[in-house]
């Protein structure tokens, strides 16, 4: 059996402020002030976490879009990486060259698109490891952001390994299809950690907070776009419907074949149980706070998922409306 090691994760979740870069900035150097060179192994921050995300065009979105490895999300991210040596990833809004904006999606009479809703990873050394653009656009993103092309996944040096970054909306079902069965799905995500032996999901995320009519909610059915029921959260702990959704969307690597078991039911496990080489770690990296007329959840959270335990274990998770930077680790081999 191969030696464990503790894997350290850091999430900022904070309530940013739509259009002010620099001092959402400044926000996030203060949470982080407290970290020291060493003390994790990953940083992460949440979706165009420095921009805001309501912007409801593109002319409005269009003053924040950000060179890739140059703008304001890359320059923090490496300044960070490289004090604390560790690998720091965040969401951001990209710019796109001219080459990727001149033409418009096909079978619409929209303006091209102008930008892609994106992730950047950096090593310790503050040095560029890999991009990524959000692959399932939300109906926010589709009025300035071009898709991903697919997901993919990035081979970090251990505790970290096989490490697939991926954005908010990316967890549920890419139109056309339909959620129609928990059985069949389908699990775009899972499918892809499943087939590219991930180790560690990193969802960073601008989940909001969606009312709804309780008649209208079934257990773990049903699309969600980009938002659940808080109506069973005191919002000041985590949203628990929140956090049994994004288990759900990730059930081909918990289930079993006789059924699911509530995520509730569990709570908060140690993390001190060394996982099989099976488990896929999963960490959730949310914001909170109000922004145009809408609620972000918070409750960024850890998860554990062995397939076939039915399933899945929460390590760990924030509140709805905490800021901070949540600390865990967890075993891993």
């Amino acid at each position: 059996m191969a030696a464990s090691s503790n894997l350290r994760v850091a999430v900022v979740q904070f309530a940013p402020k739509l259009g002010q870069v620099h001092a959402n900035i400044a926000k996030a150097r203060e949470l982080c002030a407290g970290l020291t060179p060493k003390s994790i192994d990953l940083l992460c921050l949440p979706e165009m976490i420095f921009s805001g995300y309501m912007f409801p065009d593109a002319p409005s979105i269009a003053p924040y879009l950000e060179h890739p490895k140059t703008g304001p999300t890359s320059a923090f991210c490496a300044a960070l990486a490289r004090h604390l040596q560790c690998y720091v990833t965040a969401g951001y809004p990209e710019r796109l060259a001219p080459q990727d904006s001149d033409t418009a999606p096909p079978g619409t009479t929209q303006p091209p698109p102008i930008g892609a809703n994106s992730a950047v990873l950096y090593g310790p050394t503050g040095e560029h490891v890999s991009a990524y653009r959000k692959t399932n656009l939300f109906e926010t993103d589709l009025t300035w952001a071009v898709p991903g092309a697919a997901f993919s996944t990035v081979h970090l040096p251990l505790p970290l390994g096989r490490t697939t970054i991926a954005i908010c909306n990316d967890l549920n079902v890419q139109k056309p299809a339909v959620w129609e069965s928990i059985e069949e799905g389908p699990y775009e995500l899972a499918k892809h950690c499943i087939r590219d032996g991930t180790r560690l999901l990193v969802l960073l995320n601008a989940w909001l907070c969606h009312q709804r009519d309780e008649s209208a909610q079934s257990d773990w059915g049903g699309d969600d776009p980009e938002g659940s029921n808080s109506g069973e959260s005191d919002e000041l702990g985590p949203n628990w419907e929140v956090l049994q959704y994004w288990a759900a969307r990730l059930r081909p690597a918990w289930a079993s074949d006789d059924g699911t078991r509530n995520l509730k039911d569990h709570e908060v496990k140690s993390a001190d149980k060394q996982e099989d080489p099976e488990d896929l770690l999963v960490v959730l990296c949310n914001r909170c706070g109000h922004e145009g007329g809408k609620t972000f959840v918070g409750s960024s959270a850890m998860l554990s998922m062995r397939r076939g335990s039915g399933r899945p274990r929460l390590l760990h998770a924030m509140g709805e409306r905490e800021e901070g930077v949540g600390v865990w680790t967890a075993k891993v081999e």
